[in-house]
């Protein structure tokens, strides 16, 4: 499974001279914890986030505002805010390796960019989500994109669990290295195994 396969698109992106305020809206508006930052040509210069928004913007209570020596820093534009630069990934990366990345980088959204221009996003949700999908609607998908390569009536596919049994009508060594590399990257697939008719 690849980050094209599960990625959200169009991406709702932020310029760097948007009001910070106005990033805020959107990721608000949407529900997103991030924002990519782009310049004039879509390519990716940073990201906005919402711990980005609201570090140093929240008042302190004024009961302890005497306490309080450090000045706060409240950017006008998202440029002022944004981290960058900013880590994207190609839209054939394995998703494993993005899972991976964003867990150990702890973060919660990663870009995906063709050379550098954005055209997707992929979040810790969107990975779980394709783990949560149901055993029939992957077992559905998979059958497709079989019946698209060998016929119909040649395939018989189980999921369980996300684990994909595929049973070929016929004993050939690429088709079914073929038809792994098929459901594989069907989301929500944990693994995928082919075997033969024993006749």
């Amino acid at each position: 499974m690849r980050a094209q396969d599960i990625m959200s698109t169009p991406v709702v992106t932020v310029g760097p001279e948007a009001p910070a305020k106005q990033a805020a809206a959107l990721l608000s508006a949407h529900g997103f914890t991030a924002l990519p930052v782009v310049d004039e040509d879509d390519r990716l210069i940073g990201i906005v986030t919402e711990a980005d928004l609201i570090a140093d913007r929240v008042p302190p209570d004024i009961r302890f505002r005497a306490a309080d020596t450090t000045a706060r820093r409240g950017g006008e534009t998202v440029a002022d805010v944004m981290t960058s630069p900013c880590t994207g990934m190609a839209p054939g990366t394995d998703v494993a390796l993005l899972a991976r990345t964003l867990l150990e980088d702890r973060i919660r959204v990663m870009p995906i960019v063709e050379g550098s221009r954005v055209i997707g996003v992929v979040t810790r949700g969107d990975i779980v989500r394709t783990f949560a999908r149901q055993d029939s609607e992957i077992a559905a998908e998979v059958r497709r994109h079989l019946a698209i390569y060998g016929g119909p009536d040649r395939w018989k596919v189980e999921v369980h669990d996300g684990k994909v049994r595929i049973v070929d009508a016929f004993d050939d060594e690429t088709d079914r290295h073929v038809a792994t590399l098929l459901a594989e990257a069907v989301p929500g697939v944990v693994s995928a195994q082919v075997s033969t008719v024993v006749s």
